[in-house]
């Protein structure tokens, strides 16, 4: 099956032709780094860390690039809050941005951009649409002439008379239009600044993403990626930008993840219902947060509540418990062999996940293909005989796809499943020699590490909670 996915540009499913076979290019716009990231940041944070997983586990070369807003309104804001200098806020929220990600067991980018490393690009770039009539300096300000870029308004389908009832800021009375916006910002008294033509100031927001863009990837990329409230105006005024200054297309796929509500409200300053994913992660683990995620198509709302963890963390330890269950019969299996039926039926589910994830990576759908595998291993594991050379290729199905969605905990775990393994031996040990204390002492231990011991016909086993 060829993969397919939803382009919000031509508002349909496309099948994916890459502009260099066997390679992608892909910008995912990234935080603004004035504070944590919260819940809604870390749906696209996860999502298009999976979009990079399946496209690399489908033989393409990705260069991923997500970018660092280090420098806005927001930033001088906090700085003043903070009473450090804008550097030194960006420096410690970028921080806690890789601290986060690697939380959720999401995959540095190939390249982290940020804009202050790149001023010289994003003011050539300004000086370019200039030149072009694209831009006119009013009041040391410079505003992109959107009436002189005929598609104006193409990727969320409105006209420039529609398009004024989006924006949020009164009209500046110094815009030849009401839609023209900012491409570079004069200082204020105090404020963090850089020389440039028009005199001391900071680029706006929207050119920052079109300059790194070109500047990493070149005039046109495979896939530009971001929240849905990014179409307008920020991939809107990108696109103008772009198109406008190279006359060649930005971005051949264009998409979208849809909003996390909390408690079926939407997540606002106002109702204070924010919730940040450093909170998040004292209380949740990655796995649990990333099957939450990815329980919903990535293009539908998703509503985060106690009752939807719950019910991500119930699935996910049916999914563990299988794959504890393999690797404890494996330690008893017969000699290799293999089990052509199993081995049949293991394919077909392994062929399954790939086609729900090459339709527009459907996750849900693929996480549904991980729980059939488990429908064919623990009949098979009620046998009184299997073969290791099967357990092993079940195993190897569930690593592929876990590969992919990120959902499991790391077979990378095997130093703790070994000292853990140890620890059952030695409880056993206690017992046969009557050392209560000592076997109780191991039980609680395990206990509070969230390992439940189970007796099964061919020894004790363990599983995570």
């Amino acid at each position: 099956m060829t993969l397919k996915l939803f382009n919000t540009m031509a508002r349909r499913k496309e099948e994916f032709k890459p502009l260099e076979p066997g390679k992608v290019k892909m910008y995912v716009c990234g935080p603004t780094v004035y504070d944590y990231i919260h819940i809604g940041n870390a749906r696209p944070v996860i999502f298009f860390d999976v979009v990079r997983r399946y496209l690399e586990y489908s033989g393409y070369e990705v260069k991923l690039i997500v970018n660092f807003t280090d420098v806005d309104d927001k930033l001088i804001r906090k700085a003043a809050e903070m009473n450090l200098t804008v550097p030194e806020v960006a420096d410690l929220f970028v921080q806690h941005y890789y601290e986060d990600t690697r939380g959720l067991g999401v995959r540095e980018a190939t390249v982290h951009p940020r804009v202050t490393q790149n001023m010289t690009e994003i003011i050539e770039f300004i000086s370019e649409l200039e030149s072009k009539q694209l831009a006119y300096e009013a009041g040391g300000d410079v505003f992109f002439r959107t009436a002189n870029f005929a598609e104006y308004g193409k990727l969320s389908q409105q006209n420039l008379e529609e398009l004024q009832f989006g924006i949020r800021v009164d009209v500046d009375q110094r815009k030849e239009h009401p839609q023209d916006f900012v491409l570079w910002k004069a200082a204020k008294p105090g404020e963090i600044s850089w020389s440039s033509p028009w005199g001391e100031g900071r680029p706006g927001w929207h050119i920052e993403c079109s300059a790194m863009v070109r500047k990493y990837l070149g005039d046109t990329i495979d896939i530009h990626g971001g929240g849905q409230d990014l179409t307008f105006p920020h991939h809107e005024c990108e696109i103008a930008q772009s198109e406008g200054l190279t006359g060649h297309t930005m971005s051949n796929y264009w998409m979208h993840n849809g909003f996390v509500n909390i408690n079926n409200e939407k997540m606002s300053k106002s109702l204070g219902n924010g919730i940040t994913v450093h909170q998040l992660l004292k209380t949740l683990t990655a796995e649990v947060i990333r099957y939450f995620m990815l329980s919903g198509h990535y293009r539908n709302p998703l509503n985060f509540s106690d009752e939807a963890v719950e019910q991500a963390r119930g699935s996910l330890a049916r999914l563990e418990n299988c794959r504890s269950a393999l690797k404890h019969r494996l330690k008893t299996a017969d000699a290799p062999q293999a089990d052509s039926d199993v081995a049949a039926a293991a394919a077909e589910v392994r062929t399954q996940f790939e086609a729900k994830m090459d339709d527009d990576f459907n996750t849900p759908d693929a996480i549904t293909a991980m729980f059939e595998l488990v429908n064919v291993a623990n009949p098979y594991l009620n046998r009184d005989h299997v073969h290791a050379e099967t357990v092993k290729l079940l195993l190897s199905h569930f690593a592929a796809m876990n590969e992919v969605l990120g959902i499991m905990t790391s077979d990378s775990d095997e130093l703790l499943d070994a000292e853990i393994e140890q620890l059952i031996i030695d409880r056993t040990e206690a017992r046969k020699s009557k050392n209560w204390a000592r076997a109780d002492e191991i039980r609680d231990l395990l206990t509070e590490r969230g390992i439940v011991l189970e007796d099964t016909p061919q020894g004790i086993r363990w599983r995570r909670k």
